[in-house]
């Protein structure tokens, strides 16, 4: 009489698991044809492509190599350092000394010449100060002292500028919605990046969002324009002074290139933008208005309060992108924080130059050492081929599971289909992109899965050998089973997740697709398995052998 209490309870169990274990199937199905995009009609072949992303070894999609150079970075901070030191000195009552770099083929060093005599011991102090620590300070014959940038401090800051470059261009990347990018440092060539789109077949739109703020600054005009180089030395009695530069460019939207003499240290640059978005003029035409940083913003209102068109000195400056002047304005009065980027140009161009601003600046300047679109060739053959070894290795595992283990081996087979969907389901809803090393990852969770299965069924084997009822077999296998398959599985996700936080493209996906594999794998192996055993337990009669 209390047999029966007891079946009527295993079978509401059993029925509930079984319900969740249909919604289940049912939701990850969902997610392969329909989980990251929205529901479109098509064939089960295009919602499933449409769905799944593939990475570039499977799509085609852009290769670039970048080039870094990163004196630019090292030119630019001893230039601010040497702007910095002629304010230090006025600061300690030292006038008349000269605080330049000597020549561009020495871009590490500042030279402090005309140094007022008697005044080279407090000149000494100051440039032994912290602030020029990673400064060597030696005397010249002439009387002058030299800064030389450390050898220390120009690999470290070559390999920030390198690191900064790598992150920025990620960022920018992102921006435009590339999936699964591959954006790193190349190995086979010094200060290099490896830049990987895939689904990109347009390098031209990359490579003018990536470089067109290489170098963006606002400089004091010194002089000009000019129509040539030539034009400019000659006003200038032939000799361009140690702190300025001069700079083509058109000043203004529509006019014709002409030459500027400009201060070489900028008055703002890239990394002091806060924020940048597109907007109109007053009359209609795109322009972008900036914000930039609390320091920078005291540092521009500085400047221009100074030059302003009611001062005693008034000034202009020079917008420089690219290393061309875009725009050459008066300033009417001082400028704080925040202002408009004019200089004709198009809706697009605003779009992608705020962008840029945004997501921060590059700190030097870049060239393409290559460019190149892959085809999507090489990858249709390599889904072939990825798809026919991970089907014929699943029927094989199919088939011996069969033959080995009989009745259960169907049940195997079963949890290993399921895995399987969950897994391509959980790729639909997240995006993920599908690349060799991730179809390598599905395959290698075929063999996890069936290592688990493996596992439980000999354990069952091993009690119904000890004389145990078909029922208590199954308990007993899997409750022994389980510790196992928990540590085995554990280990490997452990492993999977350094693979994922510290690897990059492909290899975080290949990390990745492992992971949730196993996740999976734990949820077939364990729970559904044992539910198809309970299931098929529960119809057999009392004594009846197992097919194991």
């Amino acid at each position: 009489m209390q047999a029966a209490p007891s079946i009527k309870i295993m079978g509401k169990n059993l029925a509930g698991k079984t319900a969740s274990i249909i919604a289940v199937l049912v939701i990850f199905f969902y997610g392969i044809f329909f989980g990251f995009n929205a529901p479109k009609m098509g064939s089960l072949k295009t919602l499933i492509t449409n769905n799944i992303n593939l990475g570039l070894d499977l799509k085609g999609g852009t290769h670039l190599v970048l080039e870094v150079h990163v004196a630019e970075a090292i030119a630019s901070a001893v230039d601010r350092d040497a702007a910095r030191l002629e304010t230090d000195l006025q600061k300690a009552g030292i006038t008349g000394a000269t605080v330049g770099r000597s020549d561009p083929a020495h871009p590490q060093t500042i030279v402090v010449s005309g140094i007022p005599a008697g005044k080279l011991g407090d000149v000494r102090n100051v440039v032994q100060g912290v602030d020029y620590a990673n400064y060597e300070v030696t005397t010249a014959p002439d009387g002058s002292l030299m800064l030389t940038m450390k050898q220390a401090a120009v690999r470290d800051l070559s390999a920030r500028t390198l690191d900064t470059s790598i992150e920025t261009i990620r960022e920018r990347i992102d921006k435009l919605g590339v999936a699964e990018p591959v954006i790193q440092k190349y190995g086979l060539g010094e200060n290099q990046i490896l830049v990987e789109l895939p689904g990109v077949s347009d390098p031209a739109r990359v490579e003018e969002v990536i470089q067109s703020t290489a170098k963006l600054e606002i400089h004091a005009v010194v002089g000009g324009p000019w129509g040539t180089e030539q034009d400019a030395l000659q006003a200038n009695n032939g000799v361009i002074p140690p702190d300025s530069m001069l700079v083509r460019g058109s000043g203004s939207a529509g006019a014709p290139e002409q030459v500027w003499l400009l201060k070489r240290v900028s008055e703002v640059e890239g990394t002091d933008f806060r924020d940048a978005q597109p907007s109109q003029d007053q009359n209609g035409r795109p322009n972008i208005r900036f914000t930039l940083t609390t320091e920078a913003g005291d540092r521009f209102y500085k400047y221009t309060s100074e030059h302003s068109a009611n001062t005693a000195t008034p000034g202009s400056m020079a917008i420089v992108l690219d290393n061309k002047v875009r725009e050459v304005a008066g300033i009417q009065s001082a400028i704080r924080d925040s202002g408009e980027i004019t200089g004709g140009f198009t809706q697009q161009q605003a779009n992608d130059l705020s962008l840029m601003l945004r997501t921060g600046a590059l700190p030097a300047s870049i060239s393409y050492l290559e460019t190149r679109v892959v085809g999507p060739s090489l990858g249709a053959a390599s889904i072939r081929q990825g798809v026919i070894a991970a089907v014929a290795g699943m029927l094989a595992v199919m088939l011996f599971m069969l033959v080995y283990y009989r009745g259960a081996g169907i049940n195997a087979n079963l949890a290993l289909i399921l895995n399987l969907v969950i897994l391509l389901g959980f790729m639909g809803f997240t995006g993920a992109t599908l690349t060799l090393p991730g179809i390598a990852g599905v395959i290698l969770t075929i063999g996890m899965g069936v290592d688990s299965n493996v596992l439980i069924f000999e354990r069952i084997r091993e009690e119904l050998r000890a004389g145990k009822t078909a029922a208590a077999a199954v308990q007993q296998g899997f409750a022994h089973a389980w510790v196992t398959i928990i540590d085995t599985h554990v280990t490997t996700i452990v492993s999977a997740a350094i693979l994922f936080l510290f690897g990059t493209g492909p290899v975080r996906g290949f990390a990745l697709t492992l992971v949730f594999g196993l996740l999976a794998n734990l949820f077939t192996a364990v729970f559904v398995s044992r539910v198809i055993f309970d299931s098929h337990l529960q119809k057999k009669e009392r004594g009846a052998p197992l097919s194991i």
